[in-house]
């Protein structure tokens, strides 16, 4: 299929914005070649670095991206400050992504998100820019993060070291 909608013989025009689906997002994901998977509840997700993205279309007429990743490491209820002063230094200094801790009990959670509105439509090298920024910026965090927090870095990397080798 053409990318280009071919008017005359000179003259090419690449196609306009079209709407955000979930169907496009999974497109530019296997054409960028990135693995996912759709889980029960019909969200797309995937692993980059062993941290948990999920890309959602919302909204009333399905207009937003967010890109949302999950740092997989595993802090104490006691470093939630600590993370929240970190958490909110990387949100003054950065553009990307917006990030928070979320702490459920005994867990606590640091996510990244980057959201993007597409009320008026979306091209496939705006998608693709996106997904790739949402992704990126948040591995940026997630590294920033493990920078202070090697051992609960390292702790995580063995932990899932040994998942990967139990499968195996």
């Amino acid at each position: 299929m053409s990318d280009y909608i071919v008017y005359d013989d000179e003259h090419a025009t690449p196609p306009g914005p079209a709407p955000l689906t979930q169907a496009r997002v999974i497109e530019r994901l296997e054409a960028r070649g990135f693995g996912y998977k759709v889980d029960p509840d019909g969200d797309v997700g995937g692993m980059w670095d062993d941290h948990l993205f999920y890309f959602f279309v919302l909204g009333a007429s399905d207009e937003y991206l967010q890109v949302r990743g999950r740092w997989s490491r595993t802090v104490a209820v006691g470093e939630v400050a600590a993370l929240l002063e970190a958490v909110n230094a990387w949100n003054t200094d950065k553009l990307w992504p917006k990030c928070y801790v979320r702490v459920d009990g005994t867990d606590v959670g640091v996510y990244a998100e980057h959201v993007v509105d597409y009320e008026h439509g979306v091209t496939d090298e705006q998608l693709d820019l996106h997904l790739a920024c949402g992704i990126s910026t948040g591995l940026q965090l997630f590294t920033h993060l493990d920078e202070l927090y090697p051992r609960e870095a390292a702790e995580s990397r063995d932990r899932i070291a040994a998942l990967r080798a139990a499968q195996s």
